[in-house]
């Protein structure tokens, strides 16, 4: 029999894959890369939903933890033509009474806008913020590690391991900061009331300080043309318009690397997965949905309070307890008359996505996995609670549904842009129980998509970290 003709091969083009392809080049690995699409990229894509000359991101567009990520931190993104765009403020929270909640780069900053409740602000986040560099070691990897800096991680893991609803109004005592921080915990898709809620809303705001919340001018679709360009200059190689649907498939190869759920890891790799991992990837647990909404308009959103014109992402779910109660129904199975929305608009900051006077933006939901309900009313309801006179300005929109989403992208079973529930479980064991949660336990097969840790997000570390296990592993190579 011939020995393999490449050292490994990378099943999707997504922030993951490419990251463990560049990971794999530069050890000195060949490497080619399948895509399914026509184009590269998984959930950093860029392409006109509704009218000519209206760019839309179709999935991620802002980006904190691609700033905080060790691996994009190797990248130098500028090189490639990449243009990084801070907004006035990484976040604004939207109140009733043309009241918004500020999330600014400062902490200090912050605070001052939280009155009263700016010293709390400063207590909780002030010292995280200080240890963002030594977080960031800690976060972006798996959560059963022999951690580097225990200090940190201990001042962060204690309010994580509470609610999201809890933490809030225990910390402080406000309207506007338990609003703030709520939005915040939401990014979870889980109900805010269930124990470490609370670490995504901490996670969020630290890195919304330490990094801010940017987009990308011109779309996120950027950042995959600038991997793409990384590896390529690193001698691999990509192919799309393939879609791989079996092992049996591929040329011959030492490593496979599959930036693939693991439902869709199962059906690749047949019998080549041993039992036990089967089983546990049997048992991943994806969440629920996302409806998402795009929109070309006739001019930026008429926001009432003037606060929310300084933030490109904007949280529509008014007090905590609205926001807390949308995602608890979401969590039981409905649709919330009154759903948290995120949204991102992008003038005054990025004026290449629209014609001239023109901009566009997007917002979405949670809703169910697999729903089959329409939100565009309940969503635009909702931006037009603080926007009056926002539908005057639709000029065109693009909806998604849930399996819309998953059509677009097979990694977001149901809907569930983040590749599976992030609940207690599944933070702790994801995809399952495996000591090495990368490794599928057969020769030369590893899994590093959003399913793995440190899970969602437009960080690359999944990818990274599945690379170094396969270097580790298959090479015996320290790294």
């Amino acid at each position: 029999m011939s020995g393999p003709t490449l050292d490994a091969i990378v099943v999707g083009s997504g922030p993951n894959g490419l990251a463990a392809a560049i990971t794999l080049a530069r050890a000195g690995r060949s490497v080619h890369v399948y895509e399914a699409a026509s184009t590269i990229g998984g959930g950093t894509r860029t392409a006109e939903l509704t009218l000519p000359g209206f760019r839309h991101d179709v999935c991620s567009t802002i980006l904190p933890l691609t700033l905080a990520s060790p691996f994009f931190r190797s990248i130098d993104l500028a090189a490639h033509g990449v243009e990084i765009v801070q907004p006035d403020a990484p976040l604004a929270h939207a109140l009733d009474g043309g009241r918004a909640a500020l999330l600014e780069r400062s902490v200090a900053a912050t605070a001052e806008g939280l009155g009263p409740d700016g010293p709390a602000w400063r207590r909780l986040f002030g010292p995280l913020v200080a240890d963002a560099d030594k977080l960031g070691t800690e976060l972006l990897r798996p959560v059963a590690h022999l951690p580097r800096h225990p200090i940190a991680l201990t001042r962060f893991g204690l309010p994580a391991l509470l609610p999201a609803t809890a933490l809030a109004r225990l910390a402080f005592r406000g309207e506007e900061a338990r609003a703030l921080f709520a939005g915040l915990a939401a990014h979870s898709m889980v109900d805010l009331n269930r124990p470490l809620s609370a670490s995504f809303g901490l996670v969020l705001g630290l890195y919304g300080h330490a990094a801010g919340w940017p987009m990308i001018r011109g779309g996120a679709s950027g950042i995959a043309t600038a991997l793409a360009a990384e590896l390529r200059g690193l001698g691999g190689t990509i192919e799309t318009d393939r879609p791989i649907g079996s092992l049996d498939e591929l040329s011959p190869a030492r490593v496979i690397v599959l930036d693939t759920s693991p439902r869709a890891a199962i059906a690749i790799a047949g019998t080549r997965l041993p039992d036990r991992t089967r089983r546990i990837y049997e048992r991943f647990r994806y969440g629920s949905g996302v409806f998402k909404v795009d929109w070309a308009l006739d001019g930026p959103i008429p926001w009432r309070a003037d606060g929310l014109r300084r933030a490109a992402t904007v949280h529509l779910g008014g007090t905590v307890g609205e926001v807390a109660a949308a995602e608890r129904e979401v969590a039981r199975g409905g649709h919330p008359e009154r759903p948290f929305v995120l949204c991102v608009q992008y003038a005054p900051w990025d004026d290449t996505r629209a014609p001239s006077g023109k901009t566009t933006a997007w917002a979405y939901c949670h809703v169910p996995a697999r729903s089959t309900v329409d939100m565009t009313a309940r969503i635009e309801t909702q931006v037009e609670r603080f926007a009056p006179g926002f539908r005057d300005r639709i000029l065109a929109r693009s909806t998604r549904s849930p399996a819309d989403m998953e059509a677009y992208d097979a990694n977001y079973v149901g809907g569930d842009i983040n590749a599976g529930v992030e609940d207690i479980r599944q933070l702790l064991f994801r995809p399952g129980p495996l000591r090495d949660p990368y490794w599928t336990g057969a020769l030369g097969l590893y899994l590093c998509s959003s399913s793995t840790p440190p899970g969602g997000g437009v960080h690359g570390m999944s990818g990274y970290l599945a690379a170094r296990s396969a270097l580790r592993r298959e090479w015996k190579r320290r790294v």
